[in-house]
């Protein structure tokens, strides 16, 4: 059994600690926040101030890997999560009756539930586990190296304090300071891929209120215009967030901080103005987040691992913008691989990282293409002029098929070519397509100038 450093008690951090210690592992967990998620969910979402986490107060969608990763490593914590407000909705729910059951369509469901819920599950159930020793308020500073090519991590600092470990898992997100540190250390620095989204995100929560309407109808979750997208995200115990997309360089992007100009914009929209016909209670301001990027961060190059005795995870070896939704998915895929590994990883990590390149870097590398797409399109303006490619996400909303394609694909469970590269998808489309000759790439939300009219001079 090893000795294990986990630094960051986030998602993946605590997802990791959980599973290392259900295993036997001896695991200790440094997170530099004094605060952790309890009992009291809308006072910890809504008046936590957490800047190193500027994407936890942002909508969330739960992916199949979060579900199914937890009914089989952690099934008391996914019962909790349940219990918490968190609410599966399946693909084919918007069909009203499942087409005929195929294998692996049970694993096509959403998890619908804010990130703070999750987190207070995980939480409570590391507090149970023996194991696993957490350390709050307690900041790493620095990594302890041994002899070695290349160079062995042999532990932690934190404070005054060495804490020797058999393996380190850096789980502290987004902004790690492991690569730094290494680089200070005199090791090779590790291979960094990143690449600016150039959108920006804007969100408001609301809570549908006790005496008032609960159902929008059959409404899809997302609208558009050629220069902004619009989402709604149903989430747990009646919370929903109205969320709106748009170009970092949009000249009206400061004045949708404002709520009346935020709502006025997401009126505009069919997805979200059906949300807030039910005259939901607003609970949050509007909050912003931008300077996304897409990174990929490997502690191994063409001569391999940089260093041995340490591996990254969640956000820290992967992150990308959340419009996929793709975090705390690969954040838990993560931490089961090397729960299932650990020994074999704190002798050598060079599998490790061969398995993180396969299971990810396609899906990295595909955010990476829509963002660049999807930003250019949203600066410029410019409707979308691929007919095959509207039809394709138009024709889920009426066929089954072609919708279990497009889930496969969302849920990360098939890549894209795959799951619409089929002769079956193809012949729906085709037919679909032949029903309305007419059919061409629309948007649905406001025009240019209808959403400049609502914005103040």
């Amino acid at each position: 059994m090893a000795r294990v450093a986990v630094i960051g008690g986030g998602i993946s951090g605590l997802g990791t600690a959980l599973m290392l210690g259900r295993r036997g592992h001896t695991v200790t967990v440094f997170e530099q926040d004094v605060r952790e998620s309890g009992e009291d969910l809308n006072r910890d979402f809504f008046h936590w101030d957490r800047p190193r986490v500027p994407q936890a107060v942002q909508p969330h969608s739960l992916l199949a890997p979060v579900r199914t990763v937890l009914r089989t490593e952690t099934p008391d914590v996914y019962a909790d999560l349940l219990a918490r407000g968190a609410r599966e909705y399946h693909e084919f729910d918007w069909f009203g009756e499942h087409p005929p059951h195929r294998a692996g369509d049970e694993d096509l469901v959403t998890l619908r539930t804010r990130r703070i819920v999750l987190e207070a599950a995980l939480a409570a159930a590391v507090r149970r586990e023996r194991t696993v020793d957490v350390r709050r308020g307690c900041r790493v500073r620095a990594l302890t190296l041994g002899e070695g090519r290349p160079a062995r991590v042999t532990g932690v600092q934190a404070g005054a304090e060495t804490h020797h470990a058999d393996l380190v898992v850096d789980a502290s997100g987004r902004r790690s300071p492991v690569p730094a540190w290494l680089k200070a250390a005199g090791c090779r620095p590790p291979a960094v891929d990143s690449h600016r989204a150039g959108i920006a995100y804007l969100c408001r929560w609301y809570r549908l209120r006790a005496d008032g309407p609960r159902d929008p109808g059959r409404v899809k979750t997302g609208s558009a215009a050629p220069f902004a997208l619009a989402g709604v995200f149903p989430s747990d115990n009646d919370t929903f967030a109205v969320n709106l997309v748009l170009s970092t360089g949009d000249p009206t992007r400061g004045a949708l901080t404002d709520p009346a100009v935020f709502e006025a914009a997401a009126r505009r929209f069919p997805a979200t103005a059906a949300w807030l016909d039910l005259a939901p209670e607003p609970q949050s301001a509007v909050l912003a987040m931008a300077g996304l990027d897409n990174r990929w961060t490997a502690l191994a190059d063409d001569d391999g691992p940089v260093v041995t005795g340490l591996v990254n995870a969640g956000d820290s070896l992967i992150h990308t913008n959340p419009t996929s939704g793709h975090g705390a998915a690969i954040g838990l895929r993560t931490a089961r691989y090397i729960a299932t590994h650990a020994d074999r990883i704190a002798d050598d990590p060079a599998g490790y990282h061969t398995w993180t390149a396969q299971a990810f870097r396609p899906w990295f590398d595909a955010q990476v293409t829509a963002d660049r797409s999807n930003g250019q399109r949203l600066a410029d303006g410019s409707p979308s002029s691929d007919r095959r490619a509207a039809a394709l996400a138009a024709c889920a909303f009426d066929d089954p098929v072609v919708m279990r394609a497009r889930a496969q694909v969302r849920h990360l469970l098939r890549s894209a070519d795959d799951a619409y590269g089929t002769d079956e998808v193809d012949r729906h489309v085709t037919a679909w397509l032949a029903a309305r000759p007419d059919f061409s790439p629309q948007h649905d939300g406001p025009t240019r100038d209808q959403w400049d009219a609502l914005i103040p001079a």
